[in-house]
This record gives structure tokens, C-alpha cells and sequence, in this order.
């Protein structure tokens, strides 16, 4: 159940930003193998003024972050770091240079699902050590 969110500049067209989206889940679904029906994702856009960045990237800028279980390997997450790049640079376009993706993981006991119940206490449908 990772929760993503995405920043970008204002701007872009609507197959621009679902180009991002679908291709930070498409790698979500390979790496670390999340159900394809678990995508639950944010995409915010920012004007110039309020959107700082280093003069080495591009207006093309993107930051993602991933809020997800505890639990996915190192190997898994050079992989989700990978497949987004690479599914990034395919479409829409946007160079690796100009994309930065954090991970935060919060112990299961932080997540509240299923009817309001700790993620550690309840069957989640899938294997989260890959």
C-alpha cells in the first residue's frame, strides 16, 4: 500500500502527468511487487515561485516520494529507483538528473487499514520481504 506523492512544475499536459504516475506505479508493480489494484498516488503541481530546485536540473524537475511498509530489501529498492528512471526517461521524457525519489517507511504498527486496524495485525493480501 504504498502512498506516493509527486511534485512537479504547473504546466505540463494531462498525458505528461499520467505518464509520471503510471510509470512510478508500473515500477511500484515490478520491484517491490505490489497487487496492481494498490495505487494510491498524489501529483502536485507547483508554481516557479514556489518550487526551488539546484541550477542542475531542468524545469522538468520531479520529486517523488514513496510511503511505504517496512520490509523491502535493499536489492527491491535499487530496483523501484531503476525502474522509475528508466520508465521516466521512456515516457514522458524526463532525465534521470532531474528526478529525485525518497523513501520513507513507517513501522507497520504506524499504519492504520482495514477498518482502522494496525497494518501488523491484519492479512495484507501480499508479501511485503521481496
Amino acid at each position: 500500500m504504498p502512498l506516493v506523492k509527486v511534485e512537479i512544475l504547473k504546466g505540463k499536459s494531462s498525458e505528461y502527468k499520467k505518464a509520471i504516475l503510471d510509470g512510478v506505479h508500473d515500477a511500484l508493480v515490478q520491484a517491490i511487487k505490489i497487487p496492481d489494484y494498490d495505487r494510491f498516488q498524489r501529483l502536485y503541481e507547483l508554481d516557479k515561485s514556489n518550487f526551488e530546485y539546484p541550477e542542475t536540473k531542468t524545469d522538468n524537475v520531479t520529486l517523488i516520494e514513496i510511503t511505504m511498509f517496512q520490509g523491502r530489501s535493499l536489492a527491491a529498492k535499487k530496483e523501484l529507483y531503476k525502474a522509475i528512471t528508466d520508465n521516466l526517461a521512456q515516457n514522458p521524457g524526463i532525465n534521470g538528473n532531474d528526478i529525485t525519489i525518497v523513501v520513507h517507511e513507517p513501522s507497520l504498527e504506524n499504519w492504520g487499514v482495514k477498518g482502522g486496524k494496525p497494518a501488523n495485525e491484519v492479512d495484507l493480501g501480499f508479501e511485503i520481504k521481496v
